[in-house]
């Protein structure tokens, strides 16, 4: 099965990039997805989506404020707009060398790279590999809803895990989160009461 690709870079730095797509692409990553930058050689940058932006341009407010506008054309301004959606990403690892590394990449991605969602079994390898080193790129960026952003991903990550018949995967990321967050009472249990609403803690 081949990749499916998301978009393009439109701009880029150590700890995140964003990404441009068309709507008719915007369907295919969500909040909290996994996505991948290949580069050259055996190389990729991994990271989160923690945001997905939908501007507005000039004919999108004609729209919103004209009478009896039809299906098609609202149709075609989504499909042919000329403003990108844009989908904001946290970088959280790459891979090197057929090994995943847990930390920020040693150089960004260029603009105009493809970027492609991550498949199930891309996802069990990153999330499994090491001790859950990801999770620090997180919980201290503090302008990201950092409790909806893990609660997304584990629900995400847990079903790829289930689906390979792995049922201990969450347990073990939330055990993580609790140690890394031990020392900041109010900021675990935001994050706990988040993953609370789609996990039985």
């Amino acid at each position: 099965m081949s990749k499916l690709e998301i978009g393009r870079l439109l701009r880029a730095d150590t700890s995140g990039f964003v990404v441009g797509c068309r709507a008719a692409q915007s369907t295919s990553p969500s909040f909290g997805s996994l996505v991948s930058v290949p580069q050259e050689g055996d190389f990729a940058i991994y990271g989160l989506v923690h945001d997905i932006r939908i501007d507005d341009d000039g004919l999108v407010r004609q729209l919103a404020t004209a009478e009896g506008v039809e299906e098609s054309v609202i149709a075609d301004n989504r499909i042919n707009r000329n403003v990108p959606l844009e989908i904001s990403v946290i970088a959280v690892g790459y891979l090197k060398e057929g090994r995943i590394y847990h930390l920020l990449p040693p150089r960004p991605p260029l603009s105009l790279d493809v970027i492609y969602l991550c498949e199930p079994e891309e996802l069990r390898l990153f999330t499994g590999s090491g001790s859950f080193g990801y999770f620090r790129h997180i919980l201290r960026q503090e302008e990201l809803p950092t409790g909806e952003l893990l609660a997304a991903h584990i629900r995400q990550a847990n079903e790829a895990h289930a689906a390979a018949e792995n049922d201990i995967w969450a347990k073990a990321a939330i055990r993580e989160i609790i140690t890394q967050l031990r020392d900041d009472y109010p900021s675990l249990m935001t994050v706990l009461r988040a993953i609370g609403e789609i996990y039985d803690l």
